[in-house]
């Protein structure tokens, strides 16, 4: 039973954040929300045990459409950094400060940027184009999202200072303007440098958020250097183009690990 012990622990800690948000914000809505996806990810982690070849698939889509579907376009909340940047300005911690803070801030101190691997809906869809592994090297273009990171800030902050009115309308059109260049923009690099996450790498806002959490990762793919061969599969297939061989929390792109699995699937001698 010991295999099972991971999935345990991830629905262990999404129901503690369910029953603690339950109970202090007296709304019985974070109950559902944190245990939906706790037992979504849950059940992910159990099917790759499984050898379940979708597994990770799966999950990104009970969690990613839910999150784009449900709580952006029917119950209007902007889940993307617009929507963080709002309610931390009104002060409010809701929707989406909480979100940030459970999957982007805190939360990648035990899971790296497993966000990014498993529940994005950016790259929920990013991943059905057909360059899941780079035919190219890592660019050296990641400066592009600390852009995006400021430009959102100021976009809000640009709001607030205007006094603009009726922000919560402003923020769902956000919301939904903001997905549409995401999904063409991370659709025409992935064609354009022939790797499904180029938007990940090179654009993404949230990896600000995410990188210098997930270099502390509790969860973190090791190599056993004993069965090890040194023959650089587990690199080839890697969409992050991470060195998994280098078990230092130094080693090459270390924090831009979204816990797939491919390196550990695909690794010959089961030295991951």
């Amino acid at each position: 039973m010991k295999k099972y012990a991971l999935p345990s622990l991830m629905l262990a800690v999404f129901e503690a954040v369910a029953i603690t948000l339950w109970l202090t914000k007296d709304n019985l809505f974070y109950l559902f929300n944190f245990s939906y996806i706790g037992l979504s990810l849950s059940l992910g982690i159990f099917l790759f045990i499984r050898k379940y070849k979708h597994a990770r698939r799966i999950v990104q889509l009970l969690v990613g459409l839910y999150m784009l579907i449900y709580l952006g376009l029917i119950s209007g909340e902007n889940m993307q950094i617009e929507g963080f940047w709002y309610y931390l300005f009104t002060g409010v911690f809701e929707a989406a400060t909480i979100h940030y803070a459970v999957a982007k801030i805190l939360g990648p101190l035990i899971f790296g940027r497993g966000w990014c691997g498993y529940a994005c809906w950016t790259a929920m869809v990013l991943d059905f184009l057909p360059y899941k592994t780079p035919a190219q090297p890592r660019k050296k273009i990641g400066w592009i999202q600390y852009l995006t990171f400021a430009a959102s800030l100021i976009f809000v902050s640009a709001l607030f200072l205007a006094h603009v009115g009726n922000l919560e309308r402003v923020m769902f059109w956000a919301f939904i303007v903001g997905n549409a260049l995401y999904y063409a923009v991370g659709i025409g690099l992935a064609f354009a440098f022939q790797d499904n996450r180029a938007f990940c790498k090179y654009i993404c806002p949230i990896t600000v958020f995410l990188k210098p959490m997930s270099y502390f990762s509790l969860l973190r793919i090791k190599c056993d250097k004993e069965k090890c061969v040194s023959c650089g599969k587990c690199r080839r297939v890697c969409p992050m183009h991470v060195d998994v061989t280098d078990n230092s929390r130094k080693r090459e792109n270390g924090t831009e690990c979204i816990l797939c699995m491919e390196c550990v699937r695909n690794c010959p001698k089961k030295a991951l």
